[in-house]
């Protein structure tokens, strides 16, 4: 089958940074669903994990947690889906990932794809929707239903793939959204999404919160450089407030006035449970179930803002020095093998 892969880690601009390969195609056992893959999405995380350093990967390793297809075939222990069935998931850090055309994925991080999306529409949402509903209604704790309805949040990073995703759900949740951008078409874009307010993360903070009435606000989303907006999320979160952050932070980050103002603080990985096979691992499958129902009802528009075919080395070095330059709006899609 054909994949992109590496063996050794690069910089982006090295045409060995990404390769396109031949492996063999896998076999489902367990729980595991083979899909043929269709689509695919980027990630910082892919990025990440491309970064260089001296490791060497004895066979080709493949990136990629974003994806959407066919299942082609089912192990022994399966009971969620059946071949034939459209499915779209973000999949597991620890497994080989889905930038190829044949891919092993546990059911219980599988949704049902959405009926009114292509594929290569579909495989936008995975990653991101899992990141920002686990990050609002399971470590914010917001309720998904509306109790919270009126309250405020501040995401930091809007324009991002998951910031584009956050809107929309904090919007479901009935919350004032305070989102920031920094360009004029990241900010359009975040006001398509439904932000209520947008404010420049380049500019101090505090003052911009407080020229749309507000001393503090309930939530902060840090969805963007954790280190840098450190300091103005806590001096802008409410006494007894929430914070969550998906940016792995480089220098200690100051809890004392986290102290004083009894606030909360919160990691959302959204590998974590796939990666630790807990016991609520099935809760990936209803929540993309959850997102799906969200999206043929209208209530979550399309968060792709480039789409790219096909799927192979070349695309995929451009996708990801995008990402690494900080230029994308939304996600960024591959769709279809050559």
């Amino acid at each position: 089958m054909k994949a992109v892969a590496l063996t050794h880690y690069l910089p982006i601009t090295d045409p060995n940074s990404l390769m396109d390969v031949e492996l063999d195609k896998p076999v489902p056992t367990g729980r595991d669903l083979l899909i043929a893959t269709k689509a695919i999405a980027v990630n910082p995380v892919d990025y990440k994990v491309r970064a260089p350093k001296e490791t060497v990967e004895p066979t080709p390793k493949v990136l990629g947690w974003d994806a959407a297809g066919i299942v082609e075939a089912v192990g022994p222990d399966v009971t969620l889906f059946q071949p034939g069935d459209e499915v779209y998931y973000a999949g597991d850090i620890t497994r080989q990932g889905a930038n190829s055309e044949f891919h092993l994925i546990d059911e219980r991080i599988v949704g049902s794809k959405p009926k009114s999306l292509d594929f290569a529409h579909a495989a936008a949402f995975p990653l991101t929707s899992i990141t920002a509903y686990e990050a609002f209604f399971e470590r914010l704790n917001i309720d998904v239903d509306g109790a919270n309805k009126g309250e405020s949040i501040l995401i930091i990073g809007g324009a991002g793939g998951v910031g584009s995703i956050a809107i929309q759900l904090a919007k479901i949740a009935g919350l004032n959204v305070i989102t920031t951008a920094s360009r004029p078409e990241s900010s359009a874009w975040v006001k398509k999404l439904g932000a209520d307010h947008v404010i420049n993360h380049r500019e101090p903070l505090r003052p911009q919160i407080e020229s749309i009435g507000l001393k503090y606000v309930d939530y902060i989303a840090l969805f963007n450089d954790t280190d840098g907006h450190w300091n103005a999320a806590v001096d802008l979160i409410r006494p007894q407030g929430h914070i969550v952050t998906i940016v792995e932070n480089s220098k200690p980050l100051e809890q004392n006035e986290m102290k004083m103002k009894a606030a909360t603080f919160s990691w959302e990985f959204m590998f974590t449970r796939s990666m630790f096979q807990t016991p609520d691992m099935i809760e990936q499958h209803h929540l993309l179930n959850r997102i799906a129902h969200w999206i043929d009802d209208g209530r979550i528009q399309g968060t792709a803002g480039d789409v790219m075919s096909p799927i192979n080395a070349k695309n995929l070095r451009a996708a990801h020095a995008t990402l690494e330059e900080g230029r994308a709006i939304g996600k960024i899609v591959l769709k279809g093998w050559e």
